[in-house]
């Protein structure tokens, strides 16, 4: 199961969380039973908001409370898509708030209460309360750790209990007594942003770390037992007479606990339109409320569509869903661009991506995280579409080659530490704190470049242990320690380069380990000598899949993320599977007959022995297909079948022979790299014949190849 349908789990309960509300708010069961209707809308269906809240905080804050991530831009647009929906919903239910006299006798002080904390109508709420939830942990998440963070949220939570379901047990306590009215002068009640709210966004944030182990049975245990327990709860308190309000219970916490884990495990594809309805139908459902109760009023319809509180319910939630539909289907709503498989494209595998993040992922050793290198365009992947990817699978560290790669990231949204591991332009610094990204100091000349810069740098400190590229040399020490000293300089991180990690001989196993104990000694003098290193990194993907032990906090992984290695031996040799991420397809734009003796192509090249036909395949050496596979070296599938190329690969074009393929014409599709039927061909296929390595054949892809995940 992929993390991908993890997501359809959660689009498809919230859908049910915002139906369960509006059973809060029409009582579908009074008709039958008022114990069931108080199981069911003050016990189950208080379920709905904490889920909602969850699933903002394991999207939101994972990289705030986990990364320390300095980039708020995801943060804020979160918060402005919040506040635009609250401002939104106001309007709405201005007309409703005059019609019912709800401002009357109102000062300033109690406006703001309503705006800030109890929502301007009865159901909105939880807008305010999700938005200071969610500032609340972030500013908190600066000082503290994540442990101080969910103890303060525990905290918050049990004095807004004692507010609320446990109202009666303090109320006998004329101090606790007085504390709460004193509180409730500022707020009608504790179910609010900053008692409520930031225990279920910190517990969504940390199941959306890193995927939970539990089964899918265990989960399903747990949740039955706590909703039995809350049941109990539930109806004690309720006998008891402590209830001021009945949204915050004790087993509440567990009963989500369990329920987040069983619907992440609802395997079934993401619904990005059940977000907007489920949306809506929470912020609409009131207003049809009102419309069903007037038409009920004018029809003389009372006793069926009011009376009757199942068919009542049944009414509004109908009408609700009709609503957000209707707005799901807006413009506004569409994406912006249609992916068109025109000339040619790729094609980028969303499984297959999920699947290499979850097998890398289970390499790792304790404390460690991938932090994916999605330089030069994500090795031809397309590095915005893969990170957007890896970021939604909790992945919040990368690393680029260049200070323009990081900026388009961040221009896309992409959050998350991004480490520059080249070499960047005084004159680009700027650019470095302007887009929240973290430089690597390449020797001690560079940290001093760094350090006039006059301003605080993030900078991870790169040790060169052998490979004699870039890093400071791991001998001088005095150097690296001088590094450490320079005060504009906001050391985050130390790292190095294994050069030969991919090598068997024994000599060059012995060179790894001398790289790991000369960057570990380094390490170990700056401790000494009273520096800290907060993260350290050694592997990429060789390191990891021979020196798994070698991965301290980060694991660089690059071209193992995209489910290939460099060769076809180190694919045989690697011991795990990996699945190919991108597939290259382009469009046949004609297909020409050659009659014996006939030549084709630049230099006439190719001479065809006997009657030959050939397809125009719209793709060449512009798009990054290499020219050495020009003249039968290389070749395409077409139909699961595969054709060789003749003459030579041109700028725009190449051409292949299909005379052993009838039925070809002018549309169909063509593979230069991926599958067809049964027939595959591979990046490792393509650089065995360009006399190559994946890796470039990969990074050398164009821009001009439109690319999608599918």
């Amino acid at each position: 199961m992929t993390k991908d349908k993890q997501y359809g789990g959660l689009d498809a309960f919230k859908l049910i969380a915002a139906l369960l509300v509006i059973c809060i708010h029409t009582s579908p069961l009074t008709i039958f039973s008022a114990n069931a209707d108080f199981f069911l809308t003050r016990i189950v269906a208080r379920i709905a908001v904490p889920f909602f809240l969850m699933v903002s905080g394991f999207f939101i804050l994972p990289q705030y409370l986990f990364e320390r991530n300095r980039d708020v831009l995801p943060l804020m647009r979160f918060l402005k898509k919040a506040a635009i929906l609250y401002a939104v919903a106001i309007v709405i239910y201005l007309p409703v708030n005059f019609y019912a006299g709800q401002f009357k006798g109102l000062d300033a002080a109690d406006l703001l209460r309503m705006i800030v904390f109890d929502g301007t109508f009865y159901h909105l709420w939880y807008l305010p309360a999700v938005i200071l939830g969610v500032l609340l942990i972030f500013l908190l998440s600066r000082k503290l750790p994540f442990k101080v963070v969910i103890a303060v949220s525990l905290l918050l939570y049990g004095i807004g209990l004692m507010g609320d379901s446990y109202f009666g047990a303090i109320s006998a306590v004329p101090v606790l007594s007085s504390a709460y009215d004193a509180m409730f002068y500022v707020f009608s009640y504790t179910r609010n942003g900053l008692f409520y709210a930031p225990l279920f966004l910190t517990m969504g944030a940390w199941l959306g770390r890193s995927p939970r182990t539990r089964s899918v049975k265990m989960s399903a245990a747990g949740f039955a037992l706590s909703m039995a327990l809350m049941t109990v709860e539930g109806f004690f308190l309720h006998y008891l007479g402590w209830q001021r309000h009945d949204s915050m219970y004790l087993t509440l916490l567990p009963c989500m606990y369990f329920l987040y884990q069983l619907v992440m495990a609802w395997d079934r594809k993401p619904e990005p339109s059940f977000r907007i309805i489920s949306t809506w139908i929470y912020l609409i459902h009131p207003f049809f409320i009102v419309v069903v109760r007037g038409v009920a009023k004018a029809a003389g319809l009372v006793d069926m569509l009011v009376q009757n509180s199942l068919i009542h319910y049944l009414a509004v939630s109908a009408l609700s869903a009709t609503f957000a539909v209707l707005v799901a289907k807006l413009p506004i709503f569409k994406k912006k661009k249609v992916f068109q498989k025109g000339r040619a494209w790729i094609e980028l595998d969303r499984a297959a991506l999920h699947h290499n993040v979850e097998t890398l992922r289970a390499l790792l050793p304790n404390g460690c995280e991938l932090m994916p290198a999605v330089k030069t365009n994500a090795y031809g992947h397309g590095a915005v579409l893969i990170s957007r990817e890896l970021n939604r699978l909790g992945i919040n560290a990368f690393c680029v080659a260049t200070v323009q790669e990081g900026a388009e990231l961040r221009r896309n949204g992409i959050a998350g530490t991004i480490l520059v591991l080249g070499y960047t332009l005084p004159k680009d610094f700027s650019l470095l704190r302007r887009y929240h990204l973290t430089q690597t100091v390449l020797d001690f000349a560079y940290a001093k470049v760094l350090d006039r810069y006059e301003k605080k740098v993030s900078v991870h400190v790169k040790i060169d242990t052998g490979m004699h590229r870039l890093g400071e040399r791991s001998e001088k020490i005095e150097e690296i320690s001088e590094i450490f000293e320079c005060r504009n300089l906001n050391i985050e991180g130390i790292f190095t380069h294994l050069c030969v990690a991919d090598e068997t001989s024994s000599e060059s196993i012995a060179f790894t380990h001398a790289q790991a104990e000369a960057f570990y000694n380094v390490v170990a003098e700056l401790h000494q000598r009273g520096f800290t290193c907060p993260k350290k990194h050694i592997v990429s993907s060789d390191g990891l899949l021979y020196y798994p032990e070698l991965a301290e906090n980060y694991a660089r992984v690059g071209i193992a993320l995209y489910g290939v290695l460099s060769t076809r031996t180190d694919m045989e040799r690697c011991g795990i599977s990996l699945e190919p991420v991108l597939t290259i397809k382009a469009r046949i734009a004609l297909v020409k007959d050659l009659f014996p003796g006939e030549a084709a192509g630049y230099g006439l090249q190719f001479v065809a022995p006997q009657d030959t036909r050939i397809a125009i395949v719209a793709i060449g050496y512009g798009d990054g297909i290499p020219r050495s596979l020009s003249c039968g070296v290389g070749s395409v599938l077409i139909q699961g079948i595969r054709v060789p190329i003749v003459g030579r690969i041109c700028m725009d074009q190449m051409l292949v022979d299909i005379s052993n393929i009838p039925n070809v014409k002018a549309g169909d599709v063509a593979v230069i790299i991926g599958q067809s039927g049964d027939k595959k061909i591979t990046a490792c296929d393509l650089a065995e014949q360009d006399g190559s390595i994946s890796n470039e054949i990969l990074s050398r892809l164009g821009q001009r190849l439109e690319r999608q995940i599918i």
